[in-house]
């Protein structure tokens, strides 16, 4: 496997489960192919990530990407959009344009809600699909653009084909190749180092203060079974961050900044149960402690071979002091594997 493959597809993609091990996997053997590819995914799972991904991991990745919102293309404006037109072709054409279709020229072009394309913009699209070729508006001459086009949609293209919204021969060009994406709920153990990676990033993009995640906080993020998967936890992160301003982010915090979206109680800590007083019941504060240890052993744990054990990478990822991150890997234990 070429270290250029290897690389741009684990960049910005965290998590180490399995779901994620295999997409990565597909990630890697598309890259070296150009054929179409079907993106699928609930809401908010990171198709236009995977999208761009797969571009960057491949041959193409010094041409351009362009991303099309297809739910944004009228009918009327369709063609012109992507194929570009001739000054005076219609009414508002005060110039010509060069379409989509010509910025993406040896590089990718990325349909997003390729299901909500209207039969008319369906046939438009198969016929560029089929040939290649296309036409500018108001030119009689046929062009031909060397594209790879990658199309996502979180509706279900098969059902919409059974209710007769979606062509079936378009469905099959967009894909020849195809790419799953599991919802957070699936991805285990992925979440705190996603709670982690996320708060690293929102903190950089905003200037916001320096904050961290109490365990007990991670813990009751994984309690919720985010419907609206990635996107929905980086908004929750975001409001937390800025509610409390600097220092420890707890579970009270995340409630707040949670909002109606949540079920009541949802991030809320579980109820202790009621515990005997017999002889060899640990107390409530070795049981608390006994939790952390193992919270800790397992984040440090995936941490570690994320970062294919550098400690000062580590140190990045984690947002912690590399000296402080040290003492812990030597506390638990965590050192290279043989």
């Amino acid at each position: 496997m070429s270290p250029q493959c290897e690389h741009p597809a684990m960049s910005s993609m965290v998590g180490d489960s399995a779901p994620m091990r295999h997409l990565k996997g597909l990630l890697q053997c598309y890259a070296r192919c150009n054929a179409s590819v079907l993106i699928e995914g609930e809401t908010g799972t990171g198709k236009e990530l995977v999208a761009r991904e797969l571009h960057y991991a491949s041959a193409r990745r010094d041409q351009p990407f362009v991303p099309v919102n297809c739910g944004a293309l009228p009918d009327t404006l369709l063609e012109a959009e992507l194929f570009g037109h001739r000054r005076g072709a219609f009414t508002d054409a005060r110039s010509s344009e060069q379409g989509l279709v010509e910025f993406a020229r040896g590089g990718t072009l990325f349909l997003d809600e390729v299901d909500s394309l209207s039969a008319h913009a369906q046939t438009t699209l198969l016929r560029f699909l089929q040939s290649g070729e296309f036409r500018v508006v108001g030119e009689r001459p046929v062009r031909t653009a060397d594209v790879r086009v990658l199309a996502a949609t979180n509706a279900s293209l098969p059902r919409a084909i059974e209710q007769g919204r979606f062509r079936s021969d378009l469905y099959y060009r967009l894909g020849a190749l195809q790419l799953t994406l599991p919802p957070l709920r699936e991805r285990g153990h992925d979440l705190p180092l996603l709670a982690l990676h996320l708060l690293a990033d929102l903190r950089e993009r905003f200037a916001l203060p320096a904050c961290e995640w109490t365990p007990a906080a991670l813990q009751a993020l994984a309690r919720h079974d985010w419907p609206g998967n990635v996107r929905e936890l980086e908004n929750v992160i975001l409001r937390a961050c800025v509610r409390v301003g600097g220092g420890m982010i707890g579970v009270d915090d995340l409630v707040a900044a949670a909002g109606s979206v949540f079920a009541a109680g949802a991030l809320a800590p579980p109820a202790p149960a009621s515990v005997p007083h017999e002889e060899g019941v640990l107390s409530f504060a070795d049981a608390k402690q006994r939790a952390i240890d193992r919270f800790e052993q397992g984040y440090l744990t995936q941490l570690m071979a994320r970062s294919n054990y550098n400690v000062s990478r580590a140190a990045t990822l984690a947002d912690t002091e590399r000296r402080h991150l040290g003492r812990m890997l030597k506390r638990h234990g965590i050192g290279r594997p043989d």
